[in-house]
Parts: structure tokens; sequence; C-alpha cells
């Protein structure tokens, strides 16, 4: 690559704060806070778990910041694959945004096949007497119609994903709303004995447990970093759409969690015989408005899980393919359909992962599934990224940054604790899984096959280190005023 102006792809700068912002809260809320509501009870041991989504939004804004700054600074399509591509570029050639790539390439799908294994829980609230092989083929089945959905190209992709936001945003609603009708605050806000007590370990463990949950819930308040060729002024939309979004959610996840603990006893939520540990959004239902109420919010449970697979693998399936088009990633990668033009290779494997990662979750269980996919996530992404704002802010000091992180470093260190705190704690709170030996056996497993690319591609190490800063040299992108 040369130091050319930064390309935009072809893309047009026609999304604005507004767009922005509900992209972003559409990639974060999707079937997550309907599955994990029970997990972050059992995590934290009662109703104190609503500290979990609490720290969970600190570590997204604390982390957001990063995004922030680098995404205003480098407005391009790709988000962390161009930022530790233009870091690392220096001392270790492509390899980081080939690892970034490939660690993609295993939790993008595994994200996904939580909103299927969550899919069947909520199936199993209408069809009680489901058994595990049949919800097995179900979820199966669920992928199979996605990738097929997706494999013959759908039209009018803009209109179906708004459709399926506003059934997301209706049951959440539906449910915030019901739990309200008949809130008792002595189950929201009664506590067992110790539930604060710091200096125990249990708490510790608890609350590593609840941040990652709650982290894994507010996925998606990057999305638009991964649009910057389609964002308007991106130097100011960018964070702003970034910020809003994370605090919108945070007040839906805190109405969602405390209404929720105010109709259905906590206790059932970590029964694993009661329908509220799978399927809580329903019990509030019955619980508050009958059994027709919630049966039909379930539907829409189910419709909100089914889009966030869609909308998930159709974005996802283009990650590899924007990194092979641009010579980093294996050049299969990069073809196209020949008649419906999407990337067949990329939407193939991740289709299969997202299957194997289903059934993970479904024969282990849905904590250890998120524990898996945020350590893979941790060490190429999020650690990453930390230190390429300061390699960039050291190596391209010139660098247009029409947004700087407010209080630099300090939210660097608050996410780097946060981070490494999911990670320390990962096979404490997946005894006998091994997340932590099987995240770093994948990056492992992607050195090797770095270096098989790079022999075949002839670049570093095999050839010489191509420099590129083009949004060193290139001009801004042209500001627009932010949608409103």
């Amino acid at each position: 690559m040369s130091g050319s102006p930064p390309p935009t792809g072809g893309f047009v700068r026609r999304v604005g704060l507004f767009q922005a912002t509900a992209i972003n809260m559409s990639q974060m809320c999707g079937i997550g806070p309907f599955v994990t509501i029970p997990l972050m009870v059992a995590a934290f041991g009662g109703p104190q778990a609503i500290m979990g989504f609490v720290a969970g939004a600190v570590l997204a804004l604390a982390d957001g910041l990063i995004w922030a700054e680098l995404g205003a600074a480098m407005p391009g399509s790709g988000g962390s694959y161009v930022y530790l591509r233009q870091a690392f570029q220096y001392r270790s050639g492509r390899l980081m945004p080939f690892l970034f790539v490939w660690t993609a390439m295993l939790f993008i799908p595994l994200i996904m096949s939580t909103g299927v294994v969550g899919f069947v829980q909520y199936l199993g609230y209408l069809a009680p007497d489901m058994g595990r092989t049949t919800g097995d083929l179900i979820g199966l089945g669920v992928i199979v119609l996605v990738v097929a959905l997706l494999w013959r190209g759908v039209e009018h992709i803009a209109r179906i994903t708004a459709v399926m936001w506003a059934v997301m945003i209706t049951s959440v609603l539906l449910v915030i709303v019901a739990a309200a009708t008949d809130f008792s605050a002595h189950l929201a806000f009664t506590y067992p004995a110790h539930a604060f007590q710091l200096t125990s370990s249990h708490f510790w463990i608890g609350f590593a447990a609840g941040l990652t949950i709650g982290i894994y819930d507010y996925l998606g308040y990057n999305t638009t970093a991964y649009m910057g060729a389609e964002i308007k002024d991106p130097g100011r939309t960018l964070p702003r759409s970034i910020i809003f979004s994370i605090l919108g959610i945070m007040a839906i996840y805190l109405l969602l969690q405390i209404g929720t603990l105010g109709v259905v006893d906590w206790h059932r939520m970590t029964d694993p015989g009661d329908i509220a540990s799978t399927s809580v959004a329903s019990a509030v239902l019955e619980e508050t408005w009958g059994k027709g109420a919630a049966d039909t919010v379930t539907v829409l449970i189910l419709i909100t899980a089914f889009a966030s697979v869609f909308t998930g693998l159709l974005g996802g399936s283009r990650v590899p393919y924007d990194a092979a088009r641009e010579r980093v990633f294996f050049r299969p990668y990069a073809k196209l359909h020949p008649r419906h033009r999407f990337p067949m290779l990329g939407l193939a494997t991740m289709g299969v992962i997202t299957a194997i990662g289903f059934l993970i979750g479904r024969h282990t269980d849905l904590a250890t599934l998120i524990q898996l996919l945020t350590t893979v996530m941790v060490i190429v992404q999020a650690l990453a990224q930390i230190v390429a704002l300061s390699v960039l802010r050291r190596r391209q000091p010139a660098l247009r940054r029409p947004y700087k992180m407010w209080l630099y470093p300090l939210p660097s260190l608050i996410a780097l604790i946060g981070w490494l705190t999911i990670y320390g704690y990962a096979d404490k709170n997946s005894p006998g899984r091994h997340p932590i030996e099987w995240s770093l056996a994948w990056v492992a497993l992607g050195c090797v096959a770095f270096v098989v690319w790079a022999r075949l591609e002839k670049v570093w190490p095999f050839g010489p280190k191509e420099i590129s800063e083009e949004y060193l040299t290139g001009p801004a992108p042209e500001a627009e005023p932010a949608a409103t």
C-alpha cells in the first residue's frame, strides 16, 4: 500500500448523528439482555446484580473513548483492522491486522451463536416439552435459514433491519412497562447478607463474571467505527454516537434489570428448573399481564433473536472480505458471489463456526460461551487497541485528531484494568472449561496462519515492510453538518 489519501471504498458520507447512534444501539440491544439477566443474578448471588450492568457501562465508556479518538482520526471502513494496521506496521508489518481478522472470524460468530442459544431458550417457553435434541436441531435450522437468506442476497436490507429494530424496541419496552405495573421494591432492593462484602474473594469472582456479562451486553457501541467511511463529519459524529448509545442503552438495561427483579423473585432466576432461569422476560409478562401477553412478547423476542443473528452475520462476513481485498488476509476471502455479490467464503466460514458455538453453548452453558468469546476478543482487539492509541500518539503526532480522549490516559487505564479483570478471572468463572487456554491457542494458531500467508504473499517477515501513513498524508474528510 502507498501513502495515498485514505480511500472510502466508494462509500458516501450520508449517516448523521441520529442514524449513527441508532445503528450502535440496534447492535447493542439484541437478544442479550433477555438471556443474561439470570446469568448476572447468578454471578452476584442476588439483586445487587445491577452492579454488573453499571460496571459494564463504565468499561464500555472507557473503551468507547479509545474507539472515539481512533475512529475520528481514521474514519475509514474497517474499524480495528485500520487502527491496528496503522499503529503496528512499523515493527510487525501486517501481523496485528491479520490477527484481528483471524480472531474476528471466531468471536463474531460466537456472539451470533449466543443469539441462537437465546432463541432456543425462549422457544422452550412456548414449547415446554421440547427435548434437547429437538432444540439442537431447531437451533441449527435457524443458522441454516439465516445463511440461506444471506446466500441468495437480500435486497432492501435497510428496510428489513429497521423492522427488526422496531420489533426489538417494542419487546424491550413491553417488558419494562409490564414490570412497572406490578413492581415490588421489596423484591428488587432486598439484598442477601454479605452482598457487598468487598473483602471476600467470592464477591470479586462474582464481580468479574458480572463485568464479563455486562460488557457482552454492551458490545456494538463501536459499530459506527467500522462504518467510518459512511459517517458525516466523522470527527464529531463518531465520538458522540458512541457515547450517546452507551448512555442510552445503560438506561434501558437498568430499567429492564430493576423492573425484572421487582416482579420475579431472584431465587427463581438461579433455579435451573424454573422458566425464569431461561425465559425471564416471558416470566415477567406472565406474572403481570397473563399467559397470552407472555406468549405474544415471547414471539417478539424470538424475532429479535433471529434479527440479531441475521444482521450480525451480514456485517461480520464482510470483515475477512475487506481485509483480503486489501491483501491483509487470505485471498479466497476476497471473492464475491458472481450473481448476488456477497462474500461467499466469509459467510460460509462464519456460519459453520456459529453452528459449532451454538452446540458448545447448548451442551455446556451460555456463560461459558460468553467467557470464550470475550477472552478471544480481549487479546487482539481490546488490549491491542489500547496500546495502538498510545503508539499512534507517539508515532504519528501530526495525525489530525478532531477528538482527543478526555483525561488521557485515565480512560485507557480504566479500560486496561477492566479487560485484564475479565481475562484474569475467566478460568475461575468457567471451571474446567479453560477459556484462557483456548484463546491463547487460537491466537497462536493465528500466528502460524500468518507465517503461511506472509510466505505466500512475500510480505514481512519474508519481504520488505510496507509503511503506509495514508491518514497522516491524506486530506481530512470533508466536514458536513451533523444530523440532528
